[in-house]
């Protein structure tokens, strides 16, 4: 018997090898030998320049694809341009050569790298020596004034003025060189880096003559004299206008604080810090803490800590309480109110006992007339006080949803307000546990 060819199988087969995604069979030919020659290219240039460049490309009848363009230090490559090729002819780019840090005059190279359309390369580099420019001048950059720092040797500017003990601003070199960009120097990872503007924290122990330097090829500079020191211990800058430092205290412990100018005018947390006779001690339960300088608000407060964390309230009472809500903001309600952004948290001060302590000045710290803040077990949303909070105050009453206040939010009694420019003592007490905390307000 003679076999029957199924042909409709053998076609079935056919179609299912070359119905495929075109793509997938792709493969190079090899045809095709790319080549280029270098039609411009400089011997030398500066670290910042833009290096400019151009190629001749073509190839025996194969259309080609790509020119890479890389430039590499040591072997590594700093600088990459891809530019397409449809037609053989002249083709020009630029590379920016970077500048960076304690890299000395050296050789650099750029490497050519060019594709066909059936993925056959050629490649061809040249040696360029790279040189660190010497800039005449760079430029402090503050918010409100560009000051000149003048070349006082190799690599070595220098700015000597009256200046404030807190200079923020950021360094640029101008371009070097007919090839040349404007270089920025600012701040980042709590040291000068190329390439941003984010305000670099110079400061001096007093404001005055003095002089401001920096190095464009070890990005060493100065003064970073934290003028700003609890203790000796110098505060670390979280923003243009905060700095904090955290410390382990003791109650009754003597606080030294150092180059901030006109203290004797800056708010501070009396919760926290205690004046007398021109000395200031610490006024909460020994501890860690975190203590900061808020130079907007030219107020110096604290939180407590827990190892390298905020604290938060513990099951047994210990840790932290903070204040979230309307009506009380330190230094002043009327620039500072903490409202409902939990970032803006007062966090009381543990006084001993399982109590905290917040002290407050009515017209200033807290409206006379209208509040609605509660106690939270954490700066930020999560365990809170409501119903089980208890007051036997005059003048403070605790909501419970249908009072006028969602539970466990503060009010004034009806008919009731804060006397002006009289402090108040709010004291929640958690001897006798979590579930039964007691708020007493003490007017002072």
């Amino acid at each position: 018997m003679k076999k029957l060819i199924n042909y409709t199988a053998i076609l079935c087969l056919f179609t299912l090898l070359f119905s495929c995604k075109e793509d997938e069979f792709i493969v190079p030919i090899g045809g095709g030998s790319p080549s280029m020659e270098i039609t411009n290219l400089p011997q030398t240039a500066f670290f910042g320049d833009s290096l400019a460049f151009s190629v001749n490309v073509k190839d025996q009848g194969v259309a080609l694809s790509t020119l890479k363009a890389q430039l590499l230090f040591s072997g590594e490559v700093v600088a990459e341009k891809i530019i397409r090729t449809k037609d053989y002819g002249e083709y020009a780019g630029k590379l920016f050569v970077p500048f960076l840090k304690n890299i000395p005059n050296g050789a650099a190279e750029l490497k050519l790298t060019l594709e066909n359309v059936e993925l056959v390369k050629a490649d061809t580099s040249q040696s360029i020596t790279i040189s660190r420019p010497d800039f005449p001048y760079i430029n402090l950059v503050t918010p409100t004034k560009t000051y000149k720092m003048n070349r006082v040797a190799l690599n070595m500017y220098e700015l000597t003025e009256n200046l404030p003990f807190k200079v923020n601003g950021y360094l640029e070199a101008p371009a070097f060189g007919a090839a040349g960009n404007p270089i920025q120097f600012g701040w980042e990872n709590d040291m000068i880096t190329q390439g941003i503007t984010q305000n670099i924290p110079f400061s001096n122990s007093v404001s005055g003559v003095y002089t401001i330097s920096f190095n464009t090829l070890t990005y060493e500079a100065a003064p970073f004299i934290i003028g700003y020191a609890f203790n000796g211990e110098g505060m670390k800058m979280v923003n243009d206008n905060l700095y904090s430092v955290d410390l382990t205290i003791e109650n009754g412990q003597e606080i030294t604080i150092d180059g901030i100018e006109g203290l004797s005018a800056w708010g501070i947390s009396s919760d926290y810090i205690r004046e007398d006779g021109g000395k200031y001690y610490f006024n909460a339960m020994s501890g860690k803490y975190r203590f900061y300088a808020n130079f907007d608000k030219e107020y110096i407060y604290a939180e407590a800590m827990n190892g390298s964390n905020l604290a938060s309230l513990n099951a047994d009472g210990t840790g932290a309480i903070w204040i979230i809500g309307e009506g009380i903001g330190k230094p002043s309600v009327a620039s500072n109110e903490v409202g409902w952004n939990p970032d803006n948290a007062i966090c009381m001060a543990p006084i001993g006992g399982k109590k905290y302590r917040v002290t407050v000045i009515a017209g200033k710290s807290i409206k006379t007339d209208n509040i609605n803040f509660k106690f939270f077990h954490q700066k930020g949303w999560g365990g809170e006080f409501k119903n089980e909070l208890t007051t036997t105050s005059d003048v403070v009453f605790v909501g419970n949803g249908s009072n006028g206040r969602d539970p466990g939010n503060l009010g004034l009694l009806a008919g009731k307000t804060l006397t002006a420019d009289a402090t108040y003592e709010f004291v929640v007490d958690l001897s006798e546990g979590n579930a039964k905390p007691k708020l007493t307000v003490t007017k002072k």
